[in-house]
């Protein structure tokens, strides 16, 4: 267990030579790649969406491929396709993108719900079927997804069974003034993305994944997170509230912050602070609420705010 803040930690000072001022969206991204889970960052275009998914994929030493989504990208432009050799006459698969490690889509939304699916099997199963035959993804998987929530035109919006499969939802926003200008020093002689090397192998990555599952937690935690998800499913204003999903999502995810700041077991707080990234997509705001600009950020918080939240002795229990 003492091995995973330490990769933690070199991960993401690594991640920082690229990624600035943005150390709680670096830690995010981080912990779902810990407890194998999957990252959609939403936001505008120019903001290091890609950079971070390369920077992560750099320090981890993982393989790394982009599919850059379009509307005519197809199914197979993912997973891969069988190809007939004429020297050998026999059809050959040959892996598409889907088969590295960690697989940027970049702009996901704008591919449509047929190749949007083609990622489905792949984010939940982490195996592939082609032409009838099933092939296993190489260990550590993770899927990083981008979109741009202010350009609509010739979009394809991701359905909400889609949307349950990202453990967590980012969005990086504009960096201040300050680390705008410490930015452009930066970039003054070359991207440093282009010097970044990795500071931990996909070894120890499969090592911290293991070792998060064994993070205690107590059954009053257990029970504030079943709480959490619940309310969701019967607040007035949420038409679709968390699966259960979503409560091992919040499970899974509250160990790995746990472990990435060297606890053994879970805090409430590590609950608290996992709760908007791994709820807030999930939830279906009703029409009339989407009226009054309620949004399910602002569910989740009033949520948050309104349970009971367990006391635990200073051991964990």
């Amino acid at each position: 267990m003492s091995a995973v803040p330490a990769l933690a930690k070199k991960v993401i000072a690594n991640i920082e030579k690229v990624i600035l001022g943005k150390r709680q969206e670096v830690v995010l991204a981080l912990v779902a790649y810990l407890c194998e889970g999957h990252v959609l960052l939403e936001d505008v275009p120019g903001v290091a969406k890609t950079m971070l998914a390369r920077a992560l994929a750099a320090s981890v030493g993982c393989s790394f491929k982009r599919v850059q989504c379009t509307p005519d990208l197809l199914p197979g432009d993912i997973t891969g396709a069988s190809v007939f050799n004429p020297r050998t006459t026999e059809f050959e698969f040959r892996p598409g993108p889907i088969f590295a490690q960690i697989v940027l889509a970049d702009e996901i939304n704008r591919a449509t719900p047929r190749t949007q699916s083609a990622l489905l099997e792949a984010m939940a199963e982490r195996r592939v079927t082609v032409d009838g035959q099933t092939y296993a993804l190489e260990p550590p998987f993770l899927v990083i997804a981008t979109q741009n929530p202010v350009d609509h035109e010739g979009t394809f919006p991701l359905p909400e069974a889609q949307l349950d499969r990202f453990l967590v939802r980012l969005s990086l926003g504009y960096p201040s003034a300050e680390e705008e200008a410490k930015m452009l020093d930066l970039l003054r002689q070359g991207h440093p993305i282009d010097s970044l090397g990795a500071v931990v192998s996909a070894d120890e990555v499969l090592a911290s994944q293991r070792a998060i599952r064994e993070v205690y937690v107590d059954p009053k935690v257990r029970d504030y997170i079943v709480a959490l998800v619940r309310n969701t499913r019967e607040h007035e204003d949420i038409a679709l509230g968390g699966s259960p999903r979503a409560s091992m999502a919040l499970f899974r995810s509250a160990q790995a912050v746990a472990a990435v700041r060297g606890n053994d077991f879970v805090l409430p707080d590590d609950v608290k602070r996992m709760a908007p990234a791994v709820l807030a997509h999930r939830l279906i705001i009703r029409p009339e609420s989407r009226l009054r600009k309620v949004t399910s950020a602002a569910v989740v918080q009033q949520i948050l705010t309104e349970t009971p939240v367990p006391a635990l002795s200073r051991t964990g229990t």
